[in-house]
């Protein structure tokens, strides 16, 4: 061939040319023999480039992915792009057993999954490869993803498999281990195309990439899921089990862990000549050791509420002293009320805490409590309490500000919407504390109640008490 572009093609490769990188695909084909070598070489580099181009954006994407609800569908519609397949399935089954184990479809409707999981695990193409990782001789080796290019055709399938892929319309499938030699095995995905086919060496090698830079993200992302479980176990142990039953008053309660885990908390426990104490507080700091103060704060209050609770100020007293004892570097906020269900009276008393909401048929306004330090800030707290009489009928909610900045507002707007959110409860839903606290909860905030999977600092706690 003659010169191009100073190219000779007689001439040998010199010796020091390192050799193709293992697993990159030729892109010559018999077509590439009749063009110049110039012409071969720069589209092969433009190939090079569209790929790595698609690569990039396709990580980018995913990388921005917060969560396993958010990952596992980017990376089924990912896959779906480079292996050229319009459905697809990923099945999350990590080896080491502690889950969270799901499946979770693309262009396939929940019954469509069930249909599938009808197919005998062992002759399924995703149970093949999660049943066979890790390899009792080399638990390091990744399997080889699974090809079916043709159902009708593919020798030793399962009859119950041709039959499920006949009735869902599909005739071919391409299964990629989730799987790296770092991470373990976690799961598998499973693309399924309308017709005959299967994916080119090209794009196998694609999808070979993005399929392991996936399975380091998601494995990164089960940590944070397991994280984030284990802390909100533990906070929700910290806290009561069970509201108490006291008569002449209704009990709701709502409360969201952020993903570190903070010190928001809430009690209510019956008290002697059937008095109720309601209380809800927050710690600063987040992570272990805001929840084991939390735990500690809240168990001194029940004391220090058996011994004098008709004073909240000596209560809450008692408790800014063993803080500041106990916890010199920590400071919290806490609201304690001393309510007797009878009489429709209440006393409480304030720490830098936000006040309580009365809603009512024919009131919806905030108390006026006085304004007082958080306990641990002054070296002596003291603040006047607060009487107050609700109607028949009126819900008394307590709430930690967690639930005004989660708004994301500036407090005085944040304290506007909550009045707005509690103005707007339908009448229907008045008669139910739980009810009440759910609707705040759908209006005030953008996630409603699934405060689980936002990655927000603050915790969210509401106590509703409806007396009768």
């Amino acid at each position: 061939m003659p010169k191009v572009a100073g190219i000779d093609s007689t001439v040998p490769h010199p010796p020091h040319t390192t050799a193709p990188l293992s697993g990159v695909p030729a892109a010559a084909t018999p077509a590439d023999a009749a063009l110049p070598p110039g012409a071969l070489i720069q589209d092969r580099l433009a190939g090079w480039v569209s790929d790595l181009t698609t690569l990039h954006e396709l990580t980018e994407r995913l990388i921005r992915t917060s969560s396993l609800d958010a990952a596992l569908p980017e990376v089924l519609g990912a896959g779906a792009a480079l292996v050229g397949a319009r459905r697809g399935m990923v099945v999350l089954e990590p080896a080491d057993g502690l889950g969270p184990a799901t499946t979770i479809g693309l262009g396939l409707a929940h019954a469509e999954l069930g249909t599938i999981e009808t197919v005998p695990r062992g002759a399924t193409s995703y149970g093949r490869l999660l049943d066979g990782l890790p390899d009792p001789a080399d638990p390091a080796r990744v399997p080889d993803p699974i090809a079916i290019p043709d159902v009708r055709t593919e020798e030793g399938l399962d009859p119950r498999h041709r039959e499920v892929a006949a009735r869902l319309g599909y005739a071919a499938s391409y299964a990629l281990p989730l799987a790296t030699e770092e991470a373990g095995r976690l799961g598998a995905a499973v693309w399924l195309y309308d017709e005959p086919a299967e994916p080119s060496e090209r794009q196998r090698h694609l999808i070979g990439l993005y399929g392991r830079f996936a399975t380091e993200h998601i494995a990164r992302l089960l940590q944070v899921e397991r994280a984030r479980a284990q802390v909100s176990t533990v906070a929700e142990e910290l806290l009561p089990s069970r509201l108490p039953r006291v008569p002449g008053v209704q009990l709701a309660a709502r409360h969201r862990t952020g993903p570190r885990g903070g010190g928001d908390w809430y009690d209510a426990l019956p008290l002697p000549e059937g008095a109720l104490g309601l209380a809800v507080g927050s710690v600063t700091g987040t992570g272990p050791s805001a929840l084991a103060a939390m735990g500690r704060l809240r168990a001194s209050l029940r004391a220090y509420a058996v011994m004098e609770g008709e004073d909240p100020v000596a209560v809450l007293s008692d408790l800014e002293l063993l803080l500041r004892l106990t916890e010199p570097a920590r400071s919290a906020t806490a609201l304690f009320a001393y309510a007797e269900p009878a009489q429709r009276r209440i006393v409480l008393a304030g720490a830098g805490h936000a006040p309580p909401l009365i809603i009512g048929d024919h009131r919806t306004e905030f108390v006026e409590t006085s304004l007082s330090a958080p306990l641990g800030m002054l070296s002596c707290w003291e603040a006047p309490s607060v009487e107050l009489s609700p109607a028949p009928g009126e819900t008394v909610l307590l709430y930690t500000d967690g639930l005004l900045r989660r708004t994301g507002d500036a407090m005085d707007r944040a304290f506007a919407r909550l009045h707005a959110a509690a103005s707007s409860v339908p009448r229907a839903d008045r008669g139910d504390p739980g009810a009440i606290a759910d609707h705040i909860l759908r209006t005030l905030l953008p996630e409603g109640l699934g405060l689980d999977t936002v990655d927000d600092e603050e915790d969210v706690v509401l106590l509703a008490a409806r007396f009768e």
